[in-house]
């Protein structure tokens, strides 16, 4: 199944985000476990779109942790990671962030937070203008 050209996706990165999120948003477990080559293959991709996937849209700032196993028909496992408390949170946000982030990634911590209510759409829809505002300078 071909996912170029998509409806409402605009691009086969976010088509394979989407159907990853999916997968683990209906896990019981919390965390699903791939092999990139079956992917690949099931999105007719490299395995390194796969990779720049895994690596822009499923990681610590964005709420999920990545672990990649070789070897015996190796496997990658992406876990969300739950949302503790809110003290806690705002301080491995903040350590994941670091001295700076790019306008993708504060798009993805913004959306990260209001996927889990941290905030309000509204608040989210603010910082979201502020972030593409700054990137128009």
């Amino acid at each position: 199944m071909s996912a170029i050209g998509a409806k409402g996706f605009s691009s086969i990165a976010d088509y394979i985000a989407s159907y990853l999120r999916k997968l683990i948003e209906e896990s019981p477990e919390g965390y699903i476990e791939i092999r990139r080559n079956d992917l690949a293959a099931q999105f007719r991709c490299v395995p390194s779109q796969i990779t720049y996937v895994l690596s822009t849209r499923f990681n610590a700032r964005t709420g999920f942790l990545v672990e990649s196993r070789r070897g015996g028909g190796g496997y990658v496992r992406i876990v969300k990671l739950p949302v503790g408390v809110r003290s806690d949170q705002v301080r491995r946000l903040l350590e994941a962030v670091g001295p700076a982030i790019s306008q993708r990634e504060a798009e993805g911590v913004i959306l990260r937070l209001r996927e889990e209510e941290f905030i309000t759409p509204r608040e989210a829809r603010l910082m979201l203008a502020v972030c593409a505002g700054a990137a128009s300078r």
